[in-house]
């Protein structure tokens, strides 16, 4: 077998989203490689895909139209990457039946105004979801929980006016903007369940893509007579000094949302109270239960 080529994952922003951009493309152009095993092959809805920057003036413009601000590294993605010229597609089987959806690998902003309009209040609407309801999420920052909705939301809707802006990059993945924060993580938002993608973009896109990027090998088991995925020595070199600095990470705000739920403690290096070290699946508990109520199991909502 070939040895591969060691490679340089820059930490500059500009270097490498156009090193994302090639990279990506590349994969993208190869199709489905007979060399390669399946499942480690581009998906058919990428095949030729190429990325679609913005400029200058076309991000001065979504700023001004949605009042929001980019920071300069997300400007910096929004012109090198921004979205692809092929909708990502996924099939999943439902009643006997496959259905197929379409959706932006990642969103458009030029051309996607509905989508993103209702992206941007998705934060929102979907933690309160959550908080609204008799038993539902509350953290001890807010005081005691009062017994009318309208009385949460007052609460609840100073202190998001408050937490750093959440602006929509993939899915329900969300970009935490702020010039005057020190970190500007990633986080993927299902309402209150909410945790840590990426401590920046360069790490949330190794992180989300690293199939795309090429940085997956197949490594075949020969007990279990199949592959297994396994992570490039860089990838992993990257994840691995990045789990280092996670004790010293802060997000004002969203940090106490995320370590509401046992999910999200991870993000920060921390051990979540009963966590076995992953010798068995733990169900998503709060972390911080207000006096007279009962720990219950996360459950998720289908959100609209």
């Amino acid at each position: 077998m070939t040895k591969e080529q060691t490679l340089f994952i820059s930490e500059d922003y500009t270097e490498f989203f156009y090193w994302v951009k090639k990279r990506t493309e590349a994969f993208w152009n190869k199709g489905n490689s007979p060399s390669r095993p399946e499942g480690f092959t581009c998906p058919a809805w990428a095949e030729g895909a190429k990325w679609i920057g913005m400029t200058d003036d076309q991000i001065d413009s979504i700023e001004a139209k949605y009042s929001i601000n980019f920071t300069p590294e997300h400007r910096a993605f929004l012109r090198i990457l921004h979205t692809t010229d092929r909708k990502e597609v996924d099939e999943y089987e439902e009643d006997g039946k496959t259905i197929t959806h379409q959706r932006s690998f990642f969103y458009n902003w030029i051309e996607e105004e509905e989508e993103l309009v209702s992206r941007l209040s998705w934060p929102y609407r979907t933690i309160f979801d959550d908080v609204s309801s008799s038993s539902g999420v509350w953290l001890k920052s807010w005081g005691p929980r009062p017994s009318s909705v309208e009385e949460k939301e007052r609460i609840f809707a100073d202190w998001y006016a408050k937490a750093p802006k959440l602006l929509p990059i993939r899915s329900h993945r969300f970009v935490v903007s702020g010039d005057d924060l020190h970190d500007r993580p990633v986080l993927s938002v299902w309402g209150s369940d909410t945790i840590v993608y990426g401590w920046d973009l360069r790490l949330y896109l190794l992180n989300e893509i690293p199939g795309h990027l090429d940085l997956i090998i197949p490594e075949f088991d020969e007990e279990d007579q199949c592959y297994y995925s396994k992570y490039r020595n860089e990838l992993k070199e990257i994840l691995d000094l990045e789990r280092l600095k996670l004790p010293a990470r802060d997000i004002p705000y969203w940090k106490e949302l995320i370590l509401y739920w046992s999910s999200g403690w991870s993000g920060f290096g921390l051990r979540s109270p009963g966590d076995n070290g992953g010798k068995t699946l733990l169900a998503i508990m709060p972390t911080f239960v207000p006096e007279g109520q009962e720990a219950t199991q996360k459950t998720f909502r289908t959100h609209e």
